[in-house]
């Protein structure tokens, strides 16, 4: 009977460490380096390595002001349909689905939802020229690719990007929003993680 009982216990503590969907205070729109991600060689067949990226959507990733929401279901079955129409402004279609379950699920929104609203807040950052397409590597420090995203972005503040290193590499940028989309400050738990010098490998 005790053992019932402390098993009964453990799973309803199970479901009340569950986050319910569509509760979160801001998003993180991550913008991964590809040619960082694909410097790897276990990643030589990866689709998204076959092709020259730079910055790519990485997710959209809902954020509570500290933490962020997870284990909030399974979602919807998402249809190729959908799947297609997400590579437009996503590298890879493993890449769409892990997001979706990983992230998308814990926004609240429909799988259509989420991926527009994925779309619209990639589509409200512009990417600064220097880091389209470049074809040697470059060498930055935090307080200069931050000055080129707000030269590019007037709207965003400092406080509002986060750069993210790989040891002296660049791996992505971080761009906090309001369920808006409206730029805003980001939340303790998303901080930069480069020190001094870092490099941006080249699109290739």
């Amino acid at each position: 009977m005790r053992a019932l009982l402390l098993f009964a216990a453990l799973c309803i503590g199970n479901v009340a460490s569950a986050d319910a969907p569509g509760r979160f205070d801001y998003y993180v729109l991550s913008l991964s380096w590809s040619p960082q991600y694909c410097a790897s060689e276990a990643r030589a067949g990866d689709l998204q390595c076959a092709r020259p990226y730079a910055f790519v959507v990485h997710g959209l990733w809902p954020q509570h002001e500290r933490g962020w929401p997870r284990d909030c279901g399974r979602g919807a079955y998402l249809s190729d349909a959908l799947i297609a129409d997400a590579l437009r402004f996503m590298p890879s279609k493993s890449l769409v689905i892990h997001e979706w379950k990983k992230h998308g699920v814990c926004s609240g929104l429909t799988a259509s939802e989420y991926f527009a609203t994925t779309e619209r807040a990639y589509q409200s950052i512009r990417i600064p020229a220097a880091y389209r397409v470049p074809q040697q590597a470059l060498t930055r420090t935090v307080p200069q690719l931050e000055g080129d995203f707000l030269a590019a972005n007037p709207a965003l503040k400092s406080e509002g990007i986060a750069v993210q290193c790989s040891s002296r590499y660049l791996r992505e940028v971080q761009v906090c929003l309001t369920r808006n989309l409206q730029p805003r400050a980001c939340g303790p738990d998303v901080g930069d993680r480069c020190r001094g010098e870092f490099v941006l490998r080249p699109s290739r």
